[in-house]
């Protein structure tokens, strides 16, 4: 999704403020949501600037790569490390998503796999029955 110009940020407002229709006439006059109109005037309402806000602010991602290698060294002897782990094992100053992706680049999952399956008899059949109750076998003979 593309970020709106301030160019149209302050006709949408003007157009408002003129009383030119309702929230809803505006969206649809400007072609832009009517979340997007709300989300104008409440941050007007609010004293902060309608331009738009920064995008992917925050750590940069080569600051968690760097610790890769260490990531593999720490993994290699406890596999099963919490990404909460190994944020404190690094002592790194980031969030777990972060570390998550990360690892993920690395080729590296976190999935916890089961050493057995979750239910210890399995299916019984390898497909479904068909319909009807003619398939079911009696355990004892008649008669």
């Amino acid at each position: 999704m593309r970020t709106i110009s301030l160019d149209l940020r302050e006709r949408i407002l003007a157009s408002y403020d003129q009383k030119e229709g309702t929230r809803e006439e505006i969206a649809h006059r400007f072609r832009v949501s009517l979340g997007m109109v709300k989300k104008l005037l409440q941050r007007r309402r609010q004293g902060g600037g309608i331009g738009p806000r920064y995008h992917r602010c925050g750590l940069k991602p080569g600051k968690v790569a760097a610790q890769s290698q260490t990531f593999r060294q720490l993994l290699s002897r406890k596999p099963d490390m919490t990404l909460e782990e190994l944020r404190r094992a690094t002592a790194l100053d980031c969030t777990l998503p972060a570390i998550h992706y990360v690892l993920e680049k690395m080729g590296l999952t976190y999935k916890k796999r089961r050493s057995v399956p979750a239910n210890k008899t399995g299916p019984t059949l390898p497909g479904r029955a068909g319909i009807g109750g003619g398939g079911k076998r009696r355990s004892t003979p008649r008669g």
